[in-house]
């Protein structure tokens, strides 16, 4: 089974169950757009607050794709408030930058290191077409957790959710 190391992407020092949200962007973000992104996360978790306690926060574009945020709940648990105040930073980010981050309906693929998106329509065409296989890492959007994030985020297509909706060759 293929792993990605994705430690060198996020901070040490949150507790493997910190909870972890994951939104991915219609299309890829320019590096101009990341560097303004993450100023933007930063300045949202760096003041993220629970009842008035600081929540134990970071956020992130990774793979110019996908908007990562996580929150250690060790000593501050995070309150439906707070969460909406990241939903609104999200939202905010959709409507500045034109994507849309709540696409559920398309999968995203790690072909030759970029993340490659395709309807969930496409996904066996592709596999037929031999661009993407069992062993084809897909990004599992759907972790809720960092430990489940560094498991299970990224995931051979032969190994995920996917495997009993496509028809994958014989060989994998």
């Amino acid at each position: 089974m293929t792993n990605y190391d994705l430690t060198p992407l996020v901070p040490a020092g949150f507790s493997d169950d910190s909870r972890v949200w994951i939104y991915q962007g219609s299309r890829p973000f320019s590096e101009k757009e990341e560097l303004e992104i993450n100023e933007q996360l930063f300045q949202f978790y760096a003041q993220w607050q629970a009842h008035g306690a600081p929540v134990k926060g970071w956020a992130r574009l990774l793979f110019r794709r996908f908007i990562v945020m996580m929150a250690d709940e060790t000593e501050v648990a995070v309150s439906g408030c707070s969460t909406d105040s990241s939903v609104r930073i999200i939202k905010s980010i959709e409507r500045q930058y034109d994507v849309n981050l709540f696409d559920r309906l398309s999968i995203t693929f790690l072909v030759k290191g970029q993340p490659e998106v395709l309807p969930m329509g496409q996904v066996q065409y592709a596999i037929d077409k031999g661009y993407i296989n069992g062993e084809t890492l897909l990004f599992n959007n759907l972790v809720a957790t960092k430990a489940d994030m560094f498991r299970n985020w990224l995931q051979p297509l032969g190994f995920s959710w996917l495997k009993n909706r496509v028809q994958l060759p014989a060989d994998n």
